[in-house]
């Protein structure tokens, strides 16, 4: 089969119609099988140039090095082009020299074929947004040069193979979005900067030595995580972004990580518990603690956000002064303190809540001296039982 594949294309280039080097044959034939596999959604067209009479390194996504295939990227990558149906085919493996792997968002079904651990040139693989499912292969973890995995928005199942956690040149693993189970493998990649595993049924606690401190987007939310991250945070202090919420951490926040040079930060719906201290002035635009167990007095130092997320918490006291003077200031947009304890805010009946800013107050032991709309979820009663606030206190 090969021989006649080299004959075809000698003789296509004596012919003059081709004025090129000749595609390594087994590369010519592993993109012959991976077409085969794989058709063009109603309204695409991605495959109109792959006519193999002619030189497949000018087939779209196709991209060559000398003989060699180095990148593919199938379908068209236009925002809202229809994807690609089909399944991968285990050709694919057959590319030796191929660095770049990607599809488009599609209907492309069936598992990752077994294959892609012998490309050990890979770099970047990126298969999002389609029906793929099974397991993540394990094999993957022979990669050696891996940076990129991306593998988000699929039907994939099983655990995450703690061989893709050891590999040393992870820089982006992105697997939201699947049915993943299992724990969460260490990573120890040192230039690891985003992992992204919200949205599966993750389940287990996370080592103090589990991620990198090189991370600098975290989200591993809508899983059932557990366990308390006092040890861990405090290490991943060049995040940018977190996101804990919907699981189930226990324990303290650490007041270190307010000082992080965070943008977003979604604590909500754990179980965390005791007092929040933060150990300067919080700077981060959007701080979400709803639906935990935390205690105490609220910290001046929050008033400096600019959508704060306080309820349905135990919070106690007085709301500090500073947060009423941002709220009429109009520097902070969202402040809900519905569902805790609070005893009190030194607000004037009177005063104008900006409309670009949202206050919150019912359901505390106080009667809110302002009437300002609150989230429907916070139900109508107004304050807190009396009997309630007497335990509570007591």
């Amino acid at each position: 089969m090969l021989l006649l594949v080299v004959a075809r294309l000698i003789c296509i280039l004596q012919w003059g119609v081709l004025a090129f080097a000749i595609l390594n044959p087994i590369d010519f034939l592993a993109l012959q099988s991976i077409r085969k596999a794989l058709d063009d959604m109603p309204g695409s067209n991605y495959f109109s140039s792959w006519d193999f009479t002619s030189d497949p390194c000018n087939f779209a996504g196709v991209y060559c090095d000398g003989d060699k295939v180095i990148a593919l990227n199938l379908g068209d990558p236009r925002a809202g082009a229809p994807g690609l149906t089909g399944r991968l085919d285990p050709a694919i493996g057959k590319l030796s020299d191929l660095a770049e792997f990607t599809v488009v968002p599609g209907r492309i079904i069936g598992t990752l074929p077994q294959t892609m651990s012998q490309l050990k040139k890979l770099r970047f693989l990126a298969v999002s947004r389609n029906f793929i499912s099974g397991e993540i292969p394990a094999t993957i973890g022979q990669l050696r040069g891996l940076q990129t995995l991306d593998l988000s928005f699929n039907q994939l199942s099983g655990s995450i193979p703690w061989s893709i956690g050891a590999l040393p040149a992870l820089s982006n693993v992105i697997l939201c979005h699947n049915r993943l189970s299992g724990s969460v493998p260490p990573f120890t990649s040192h230039t690891l900067t985003r992992l992204d595993l919200k949205h599966n049924d993750l389940s287990g606690s996370l080592s103090p030595t589990s991620l990198p401190p090189s991370l600098q987007y975290l989200s591993l939310s809508w899983n059932r995580l557990y366990g308390s991250m006092d040890g861990l945070l405090p290490r991943l202090n060049r995040l940018n972004y977190l996101d804990l919420s919907m699981n189930r951490f226990t324990g303290s926040i650490p007041g270190s990580l307010f000082s992080f040079p965070i943008s977003s930060l979604q604590l909500q719906r754990n179980s965390f518990t005791g007092p929040v201290q933060p150990v300067d002035q919080v700077s981060i635009p959007t701080v979400d603690l709803s639906f935990n167990r935390l205690s105490g007095q609220i910290s001046p130092l929050f008033s400096t956000v600019e959508n704060l997320y306080l309820n349905n918490n135990r919070f106690i006291g007085q709301v500090p002064a500073s947060f009423v003077d941002r709220l009429l200031a109009a520097n902070i947009q969202i402040l809900y303190l519905q569902h805790n304890f609070l005893t009190g805010i030194e607000i004037s009946p009177s005063a104008e809540i900006p409309l670009s800013s949202s206050l919150c107050l019912q359901y505390n032991c106080m009667v809110p001296p302002v009437q300002t709309p609150c989230p429907l979820k916070a139900g109508r009663q107004k304050t807190r039982p009396t009997a309630q606030c007497i335990e509570w206190r007591g």
